[in-house]
């Protein structure tokens, strides 16, 4: 009898966007003056985004491109933040909590500077991308403006200086070079960060926001509304690593990918009213005409592109018949582990990137971690 192909599978045990160890506090974000008494802290400390990028020492950026190397975030005193902090309506602060149980005693804010006094968003979107080391190109523009920015006002703040003072990566180039404390610090400020700048407004009343409960929440400005809080929502997603009874790979590559040979596995967002279960076998069978049958749970970790939780599984397929849509999915192959990496190594295929979710996904499958 042959042995189900999803009889020892196990929970993914490493996620790089989900490693954080941060206690959130969660019960001081309705302090008066949360931020001010955190920032004033001997051992508070600061990370900057921008635009859904971090910031890194200046140098570290061009390291998002390496497959081995280090990297950590810029991080400034939280005291010698908050007085620029305080005079940016635009800067976003977010409490993202403490290690309160180790020695340090280290709290942690984020600051958000894509909107601050005195720049529009395209400073941190667009710029030259010669202009700051001939470097933007891989990890980020937000340097580029923020330079000019600084040298024309002669006066700047740390915020303002900030832009041209560091490099700024975005968590698919900084998570797999980072210990686990700022790869979980890092994805917390981003997601946060980027539901900030897309939602300026109260969706139900249309009146302007502002953060509230240490950037974790916003409030409407409108008392006609009852100035009520806001929360971001999370839009759940499942990622489907599919199997046959010979235990091949389903693979497949997307319509909307630029990379003609990145090949994935299926994944697609959970409808209103539907479970997980049902979006796992809904998707595969849209997109590749495949029937699941047993679906086992593998774990999950954010993805704050904008703001979507991936949770993935492994499902054993009832057959093998391929018919994929054309529309989203273009096409789709079983593969034996000997051929997948025959693929990989010609350069046939390319594989997810190493801070997605499949990747691990196909890890684990594999047997061994991808080059």
């Amino acid at each position: 009898m042959a042995l189900n192909p999803l009889a020892l599978t196990q929970v993914l045990p490493f996620l790089p966007l989900a490693q954080g160890d941060i206690d959130y506090e969660t019960e001081r974000r309705g302090e008066p003056d949360l931020l001010r008494k955190v920032l004033l802290e001997p051992s508070a400390t600061v990370m900057l985004t921008c635009d859904g990028r971090v910031a890194v020492p200046r140098g570290q950026g061009a390291k998002a491109d390496y497959e081995n190397a280090a990297m950590r975030l810029a991080t400034l005193p939280g005291a010698y933040v908050l007085d620029a902090l305080e005079r940016h309506p635009g800067a976003v602060g977010m409490f993202l909590g403490g290690y309160t149980g180790l020695a340090d005693g280290q709290h942690v804010v984020a600051v958000d500077i894509t909107r601050i006094d005195g720049e529009s968003d395209e400073d941190c979107n667009a710029g030259d991308a010669g202009t700051v080391d001939g470097q933007l190109a891989g990890y980020g523009q937000c340097a580029a403006n923020g330079a000019d920015n600084a040298g024309n006002t002669g006066k700047a703040d740390i915020l303002q200086q900030a832009t041209a003072r560091f490099d700024w990566v975005d968590l698919r180039g900084f998570a797999p070079h980072a210990n686990a404390r700022e790869a979980g610090q890092a994805t917390s400020a981003v997601a946060l960060s980027v539901w900030h700048n897309r939602q300026r407004h109260c969706p139900a009343c249309g009146a302007p926001v502002t953060p509230a409960m240490g950037g974790w929440a916003q409030r409407c400005s409108s008392s006609a509304d009852g100035n009520r809080l806001l929360f971001p929502r999370v839009e759940p997603a499942v990622i489907t690593v599919v199997v046959d009874s010979s235990d091949r790979m389903l693979i497949q590559h997307n319509a909307a990918w630029n990379n003609p040979t990145l090949y994935s596995v299926s994944a697609g967002f959970v409808e209103a009213g539907e479970n997980l279960e049902h979006a796992v076998r809904r998707e595969a069978h849209e997109e590749t005409g495949i029937t699941l049958g047993e679906v086992k749970y593998l774990g999950s970790q954010p993805w704050p592109y904008p703001a979507s939780l991936m949770m993935a599984f492994k499902a054993h397929a009832l057959g093998t018949d391929i018919q994929v849509d054309g529309s989203e999915t273009v096409d789709a192959q079983w593969v034996t582990r000997d051929e997948y990496t025959a693929a990989i190594i010609s350069g046939r295929i390319s594989a997810p990137g190493k801070a997605t979710i499949a990747r691990y996904m196909i890890e684990q499958w594999l047997g061994h971690e991808l080059g």
